[in-house]
């Protein structure tokens, strides 16, 4: 049965001007239960990460002043709101879900996080509203406890996965991928293994084209037994905060792309939402949705 991790703390309301984006947090579930598209024993709760987890990927200064709500005021506004105690407990959850996932793909050949993809997060900073790395943490959760050897990352966020590439920059066992806006958040790019920037407006056809021939380079100098996907829908041209010209149509097609690969590469893969931030809840929601969609038809 393919997992999905979603706990009511994930729609926390974040402080005036960020509260919208949150709301697909808990319609998501919603939408998917309400079509059928899955049940109510396909969503489990996870509970708050370890701190030994934490600190196989972030520095220990970093983490304690995140948990003592400590952080100076000006690394806190890089982070793009002030902490409290509840921002927190959601981040340890959405990382243990992820951790959490990575059992169930391998198990059940995917996975899904409804939150996660904090791939700004560096290993001594947060930013961009990412605090810890939910998908760094989990994979070196896996090289550590001898559950993976060889990790693929592939973050089609629209922004770049810099903290994600910084925390792997000396790690050869993880192989990190990032096709995102060129001249996008964040502006001071970390380098990734295979990074791919884009140009605005770039329309369907371009970017499959882009994916698809690096995608197949990723794989062959990855070579990897676990995947991670960041399956951000900031692509899409109706975003805010996006600058590409993707169709709902097109995203989907990318999803396709990733997961048709890891399914016929018998390669288990793990799923985190990442961004979105369309003017209308609706076009945020049913391109998350089809990422499911897409997987219950591919591995069911």
């Amino acid at each position: 049965m393919i997992k999905i991790a979603w706990h009511p703390i994930y729609a926390h309301p974040l402080p005036e001007g960020h509260r919208f984006p949150m709301l697909k947090y808990e319609l998501i579930p919603e939408q998917l239960l309400h079509e059928g598209t899955i049940e109510q024993e396909n969503l489990f709760s996870p509970l708050p990460v370890s701190e030994e987890n934490i600190l196989l990927t972030h520095d220990q200064g970093y983490w304690e002043q995140l948990k003592n709500l400590t952080l100076p005021l000006k690394e806190q506004r890089r982070i793009g709101f002030p902490l409290n105690v509840q921002l927190i407990e959601r981040e340890l959850r959405i990382t243990q879900g992820t951790i959490d996932g990575t059992r169930f793909a391998q198990q059940n050949g995917i996975a899904f996080n409804v939150a996660g993809g904090t791939h700004h997060a560096g290993s001594n900073w947060g930013e961009g509203f990412c605090l810890l790395n939910d998908q760094a943490i989990s994979a070196n959760y896996l090289l550590n406890n001898k559950l993976a050897y060889r990790i693929l990352i592939i973050d089609l966020d629209v922004h770049q996965g810099n903290g994600t590439a910084e925390i792997f920059k000396n790690e050869d066992r993880v192989f990190t991928f990032s096709m995102h806006g060129d001249k996008n958040f964040p502006f001071r790019k970390e380098i990734s293994n295979l990074d791919v920037p884009l140009d605005d407006n770039l329309q369907d056809e371009e970017y499959l084209n882009l994916l698809e021939i690096n995608l197949k380079k990723a794989f062959e100098k990855s070579q990897p037994d676990f995947i991670f996907y960041l399956s951000g829908v900031d692509v899409l041209a109706t975003d805010k905060l996006g600058k590409l010209g993707l169709t709902k149509q097109g995203c989907k097609e990318r999803d396709r792309m990733v997961l048709q690969t890891c399914k016929t590469k018998n390669i288990p893969v793990q799923v985190s939402m990442g961004g979105g931030y369309s003017t209308e809840i609706k076009d945020i929601v049913d391109a998350h949705c089809n990422t499911y969609r897409l997987a219950f038809d591919l591995f069911n």
